[in-house]
């Protein structure tokens, strides 16, 4: 019951993270993909506090976060969590990463969204939604979701903030491109562990019931022998 309710609320979390992200996409085709007001005064904010020391620090997340890194990153877990014999765990993580990058490369390219103008990073016209924040998310809710710790939610949730802040520091992003990553990234992550999770229930029910006859099957043919 309780394993029902969490899946549940899960579920939940997953479909209001896509409506979200539908109705952020829907405002910025809306705008013919410029820039939000919320977007102008952001990057304003952000261009007036540019200093040589912070982009330093920005560039560290995207950096780590990035293709390379996340690929390194990724693999290191995966292994990780094989080597602990979690290979359920393992595979959801592999899944939903494969996912996220999968959805958020086609819709990158297909929006083609161009970005700030003074971007310090990538220039191609690929900004919504913002890639390095939606596989950073993705990372966090699998792992927090998996070990059900208040610090895994904890890190993971500054590992986000710190990503999101990275690129629109770099001027890579607009902020409605990493909420839009956020956003992708929470429902990827979501949808997948719920997925994985009920195949990995089935899995046990069965394996529990054939085990269940085994036994019965074998107390049948003892009973019958004994005379």
């Amino acid at each position: 019951m309780v394993g029902a309710a969490r899946s549940t609320s899960v579920l939940i979390a997953g479909a209001s993270a896509t409506v979200a992200f539908v109705v952020l996409r829907t405002f910025v085709a809306m705008g013919g993909h410029e820039p939000l007001a919320v977007d102008v005064w952001w990057h304003d904010l952000v261009v007036s506090s540019t200093g040589d020391a912070w982009l330093v620090v920005a560039w560290v997340p995207a950096i780590v976060g990035g293709t390379l890194g996340m690929i390194v990153i990724g693999a290191a877990l995966i292994a990780w969590l094989v080597w602990r014999k979690r290979r359920w765990d393992a595979a959801t993580l592999a899944i939903a990463l494969v996912a996220v990058v999968a959805i958020g490369a086609t819709m990158a390219a297909v929006i083609g969204r161009t970005r700030p103008e003074d971007s310090l990073a990538e220039s191609v016209a690929t900004s919504f939604p913002s890639g390095h924040t939606a596989v950073a998310t993705t990372v966090a809710v699998i792992l927090a979701l998996t070990f059900r710790r208040w610090y895994v939610w904890a890190l993971g949730a500054v590992w986000v903030v710190t990503m999101m802040w990275s690129r629109t520091y770099l001027h890579a992003h607009w902020l409605s491109d990493v909420v839009a990553g956020l956003l992708e990234g929470i429902a990827v992550a979501c949808f997948v562990w719920v997925c994985v999770d009920s195949a990995r229930a089935r899995h046990v029910s069965r394996a529990t019931t054939e085990s269940a006859g085994e036994s019965a099957g074998e107390k049948t043919i003892e009973s019958s022998a004994t005379p």
